[in-house]
């Protein structure tokens, strides 16, 4: 088995994407059966959207699972139909046939209740023609009673049949045993990453799909100009020039009035959890429309959850008669946070500028990593009162007597002073951005605490 890896030429990159580092196990099946149940049922994680409507899972999804101890990869694909007129069907159906390409072991979902259908033989002469070991998982035999139902589906030509259900979890560790069988496990398998984690963030629409599949020289996710074609979130792990990345292409995040389908409910919650998981999260924004509140909402949502942001003003090759100064300036001033962070105006459909983004990331990722000593920090702090002292509140001054980093991820500080009442906004403002001029954290928010000399307890936070 061992490792097998897929090594693609990008620009000054060399671009790694480890295709298997554990066997990948496939499931696949005609729409709603419940493929994607079967496959939260396996990862034992809600990861992709479960809905009785046709064509939901677009992307081939992608999660560690577990057998007995050994870990393995499953993979969610989307209904193979080919008489559908769901949108993107084709699309759908390219992507299970790449998942099926690159499984070492696949799983046929077929519906107990309903039976072998026209279409259940249609995938399973597709997968008679693969030369892999095929399990059928006849889902839907909700109790032991009715485990007499499978013996309809010896009809489709598959060795290995098991009755499961993938909402009660029965028979699932006997349809583990059934898929693994023969299996040589090897030493090496299943190794966990310690990769970067890079969430690409934005509204529906604005290349992120697109984005991906470019670094990856891949067709990885579905891309059209529809608005919401992605839904679930896709992670992919890619080395570039020895460093990991895990990248997380997510579906677009509209305004709340505009989630009209459920699936778009579990959208926005897929993507609010792949912030909160991601170290560095990347904000496409079309150049040619600037920021809207939909994406200031999103930025501040970013900084609250202490994540290093990156902006990406994508389809500027489209963009005519407008300067980038003009551009950042405009975003700056809507979202001061923003205005730390680096900006690159890239096209994600002709590459141009995409040969930064992974350098910039390392960057972020380390400046939300850095540790500044007491003393310099205290040096600093000598310096700053120096030059503007704090300024008089009824006749009080604030004394500040030391300062002292107490976290990463994102960078947290505490100030020991006399009263943390007596900090007003304008010395604030001060202390932030002169902290900013003197240590590297670029693109990371910074976290600050007072902590008062006489009731330890008493905390004002402030967020820059």
């Amino acid at each position: 088995m061992g490792c097998k890896l897929l090594l693609i030429s990008k620009g000054e990159f060399e671009i790694i994407c480890f295709m298997n580092q554990c066997p990948k196990v496939a499931i696949v099946g005609r729409p709603n059966v419940g493929k994607s149940a079967l496959f939260n049922r396996l990862c034992k994680k809600r990861i992709s959207i479960v809905d009785e409507a046709e064509g939901i899972t677009r992307d081939r999804l992608y999660a560690k699972a577990d057998y007995f101890g050994r870990p393995f990869e499953i993979i969610d694909t989307g209904g193979i139909d080919t008489s559908s007129d769901v949108p993107f069907n084709e699309s759908i159906r390219r992507q299970a046939e790449i998942a099926i390409e690159e499984a070492d072991r696949l799983i046929l979902v077929v519906d107990a209740k309903i039976g072998i259908t026209e279409l259940d033989e249609q995938v399973a002469r597709i997968l008679h023609r693969q030369d892999k070991p095929v399990t059928l998982a006849v889902n839907k035999v909700d109790t032991l009673d009715q485990m007499g139902r499978i013996h309809e589906f010896h009809g489709l030509g598959m060795s290995e049949i098991v009755g499961v259900s993938a909402s009660h979890g029965l028979q699932i560790a006997e349809l583990l045993e059934s898929t693994f069988r023969e299996f040589e496990w090897g030493d090496g398998d299943g190794d966990e990453t310690s990769a970067m984690k890079v969430a690409i963030i934005g509204r529906p629409n604005v290349g992120k799909s697109t984005l991906v599949n470019y670094l990856l020289d891949d067709d990885r996710c579905l891309v059209s100009p529809i608005a919401g074609t992605t839904r679930d979130s896709v992670d992919i792990d890619v080395e570039i020039d020895g460093k990991e990345f895990r990248l997380i292409d997510t579906a677009g995040i509209r305004r709340k009035k505009a989630e009209h389908e459920v699936v778009d409910k579990f959208a926005a919650i897929r993507t609010a959890r792949a912030m909160e998981r991601a170290d560095v999260c990347i904000l496409m924004l079309n150049a040619g429309e600037g920021i809207t509140a939909q994406e200031k909402r999103i930025a501040k949502e970013l900084e609250s959850l202490g994540k290093g942001c990156i902006l990406l003003f994508n389809k500027w090759d489209l963009v005519k008669g407008f300067r980038m100064e003009h551009c950042l300036e405009a975003v700056h001033k809507e979202v001061p946070f923003l205005a730390h962070c680096p900006a690159l105006f890239v096209s994600a459909k002709t590459g141009r500028n995409l040969d930064k983004v992974f350098p910039q990331i390392e960057e972020i990722y380390n400046h939300a990593s850095h540790r500044v000593t007491t003393g310099e920090l205290n040096r600093f702090l000598e310096r700053a009162i120096q030059n503007y002292h704090p300024p008089m509140l009824n006749g009080k001054r604030l004394r500040i007597y030391y300062v002292a980093q107490v976290g990463v991820h994102p960078p947290t500080f505490v100030f020991f002073v006399n009263r943390p009442d007596l900090m007003v906004a304008s010395y604030k403002k001060y202390l932030i951005n002169t902290f900013r001029k003197n240590f590297p954290f670029s693109g990371v928010p910074l976290e600050f605490s007072l902590k008062g000399k006489i009731d330890r307890h008493v905390k004002e936070k402030v967020l820059s």
